[in-house]
């Protein structure tokens, strides 16, 4: 429990807490750290802070300091895959340590947000992390907690499972199939081939091959097979999936053998997108918007393939609800509510 004593009288007693200066518009963070020694030196930053009283700690069977508490439970819901960061104002960040995708446990992390005096918010469920990306924070309201419901959580999770996991991405091989006679036939440069190398390359994995073939089903179809039979993991068509009479791709994937599982998604840019799977080998239909836009649903996707996460017509479907791009100036994707 806490004791409140005069400012006036607290030299050389130590602080039970974090004590938190705010400048507006510069800084926010904690002035005064949990167990300084109060010093005659420090009383008139102190009042300038509004602060005539400090809290001193009594400490009780049964209760838990902020940090402790909010070090346990991040403990809890966090896994191998993550890192904790050190408690600043009761608050501790829970990081990725690896390049991979953010899955949350929705329900079980309403029901610990249920204990009382637990906080613990996570980023959207299949964000992106890469290694330092703050992934949640968990801290308790009150300065101490009965211990008891620090408990609850812990039960909750080794019951349930963890809130909050990271799934690696792994590196794998992708193969890239550039359709359009305009640019097999050297008409104009291809943009297809460069964007999908730089999106691959940024999540970890590498193009093992890539093709440009014209407008003919049957080109598509040996080109895609073609790209299986070299080992590729995961297969692009790039263009030719809008609904011109000369664009056959949608055709020339199923021709392969290959089960279309959607072909259009509620996500804009990138509406005509196609995904497939080829027995275990994803085939992403990437339409023109991929070369005209910063994001589009093959950001949002790629890394779900990457993760090994199935994708299915559900799945897709689902997107429609944050699958508005604002098409912002200075692109900060994912960091915005694009496919939320």
């Amino acid at each position: 429990m806490l004791k409140k004593v005069k400012l006036s009288e607290a030299v050389g007693m130590p602080l039970g807490h974090d004590v938190t200066k705010v400048v507006p518009g510069q800084f926010k963070g904690p002035a005064f750290r949990r167990g300084h020694i109060v010093r005659q030196e420090d009383i008139p930053e102190l009042l300038s802070m509004g602060k005539e009283h400090i809290y001193i700690i009594e400490e009780e069977d049964n209760e838990l300091h902020e940090e402790e508490a909010a070090l346990r439970l991040a403990r809890a819901v966090a896994g191998p895959e993550m890192k904790l960061g050190g408690p600043k104002e009761g608050r501790i960040n829970i990081e990725s340590a690896v390049l991979g995708l953010l899955r949350v446990n929705k329900d079980l992390l309403y029901e610990v947000n249920s204990v009382p005096d637990v906080v613990l918010a996570t980023q959207h469920d299949y964000a992106l992390c890469h290694p330092g990306t703050v992934v949640a924070g968990t801290k308790v309201i009150p300065l101490y907690v009965p211990e008891t419901g620090v408990k609850d959580v812990e039960e909750l999770c080794r019951q349930k499972g963890r809130v909050i996991t990271v799934i690696p991405l792994k590196a794998k091989q992708v193969g890239v199939v550039i359709t359009g006679s305009e640019v097999f036939k050297g008409r104009i440069k291809d943009k297809f081939g460069e964007t999908m190398r730089r999106k691959v390359e940024l999540l970890g994995s590498v193009v093992n091959h890539q093709a440009i073939v014209p407008d003919d089903e049957g080109l598509i179809t040996r080109a895609v097979l073609d790209m299986r039979d070299r080992g590729s993991e995961v297969i692009f068509v790039c263009g030719g999936l809008s609904v011109d009479p000369d664009d056959v791709t949608v055709e020339a994937v199923a021709k392969t053998g290959a089960r279309i599982v959607s072909y259009g998604a509620p996500v804009m840019p990138g509406a005509m997108f196609l995904f497939a799977m080829l027995g275990d080998i994803p085939i992403l239909g990437a339409p023109a918007a991929v070369i005209f836009h910063d994001a589009t649903i093959i950001d949002v996707i790629l890394p779900r393939v990457l993760a090994d996460q199935p994708v299915g017509r559900d799945d897709i479907i689902a997107l429609g609800h944050g699958g508005l791009c604002l098409d912002c100036d200075g692109c900060a994707y994912p960091i915005c509510p694009f496919s939320k």
